[in-house]
């Protein structure tokens, strides 16, 4: 028989061995939220969950169990085929721990595949992050990285984190850039994914000296990062990097592609034209028309977000600011790395 386990001894399991964590529930209920790191083998696609669910609501219960078996009895030996070829062990679940895990760990133990199944399922993850979240006392000593729009923060964080300093990556935990063509090419993570993701990296980094993360507002794309966390970036020694308007605009172009995704940054930028200055707005949409990317980033920084983080600055007049005037996003990494050495010492 299977074994049920609870989320606290499920990761206390996953600190002792490799446990392959696997969702069971349909395609669309994993692409929209799970445990980060999980599989997805679904007892049921979506319409077929769509199926059962119909019947269970407008119907009865009995007759969605019957379709819901019959459903399972054609697709059985390709799902046990496929959490067989899964080596070592394996632990399912399912919305709440109900039908579907327990079918499936039930079916997997007949066939000699041993497979724990999560009590409360991802219901039950879902509210233990809400609860750590509101109640997480972040201790660590912060660095947050400032800079106009170009300067490359998360390129440098990127850069930061390879050679192996503590670094909370809040764009990447989003799925976006922050700013009003943030999304484009990236695909945007909902509040639930970004909270998930976000606690998991916290939790990794409770014993690094310090952390580093960027100068984020409190929403970036789809998502809202805790109070806690608004609170400390503000409050915490803010380093900025200061760069030409050529660099940052080079910087632009090699992180955002223009060219690949043309049409979706002018129809973007038509969403700001009417906060730019006439004349200025009507260039910055010839330049993208015509393939002049440069010249229209150029104008945007200048017109536009310049201003803005000149504006959203004066809140840090009163904090640890430690400022590094560089050429390119190299520089800044030599640089903050300097500064980083120079405050172990």
């Amino acid at each position: 028989m299977f074994q049920d386990i609870s989320l606290e001894e499920l990761r206390l399991l996953q600190t002792r061995k490799p446990i392959t964590v696997i969702d069971v529930r349909s395609p669309s209920e994993y692409k929209d939220s799970t445990l980060p790191g999980s599989l997805n083998i679904p007892l049921f696609d979506d319409q077929e969950r769509a199926e059962v669910g119909t019947l269970y609501k407008q119907v009865s219960v009995q007759a969605a169990k019957e379709r819901g078996l019959e459903i399972v009895s054609a697709k059985l030996p390709a799902f046990i085929k496929s959490f067989g070829a899964i080596q070592g062990d394996k632990a399912v679940f399912c919305w709440r721990g109900g039908m579907r895990s327990r079918t499936t760990a039930t079916v997997l133990s007949l066939m000699d595949i041993h497979a724990y199944r999560l009590l409360g399922g991802y219901k039950a993850y879902r509210k233990w992050v809400i609860d750590e979240l509101e109640t997480y006392d972040f201790k660590f000593k912060s660095y947050v990285i400032h800079g106009n729009t170009g300067t490359g923060k998360t390129n440098l964080l990127n850069k930061l984190k390879k050679s192996g300093h503590p670094v909370l990556d809040l764009e990447g935990l989003a799925g976006h850039r922050g700013s009003i063509f943030g999304q484009i090419g990236l695909h945007a993570n909902n509040q639930r994914t970004f909270d998930s993701l976000l606690l998991e990296d916290l939790m990794a980094l409770e014993q690094s000296p310090y952390i580093l993360f960027e100068g984020e507002s409190k929403r970036i794309g789809k998502v809202v990062m805790p109070q806690f966390l608004a609170q400390h970036k503000d409050s915490a020694t803010q380093l900025w990097i200061e760069m030409p308007l050529h660099s940052r605009v080079n910087q632009i172009l090699e992180d955002y592609k223009p060219e690949q995704f043309k049409g979706e940054y002018i129809a973007a930028f038509r969403n700001i034209k009417s906060r730019i200055h006439i004349p200025v707005a009507a260039e910055i949409e010839r330049n993208l028309l015509a393939d002049r990317f440069g010249e229209a980033v150029a104008l945007l920084l200048e017109h536009y977000y310049d201003p803005k983080y000149v504006f959203s600055s004066h809140q840090y007049e009163d904090v640890e600011k430690v400022v590094f005037k560089v050429n390119n996003i190299n520089e800044a990494e030599t640089a903050v790395l300097s500064f980083l050495a120079d405050q172990s010492e």
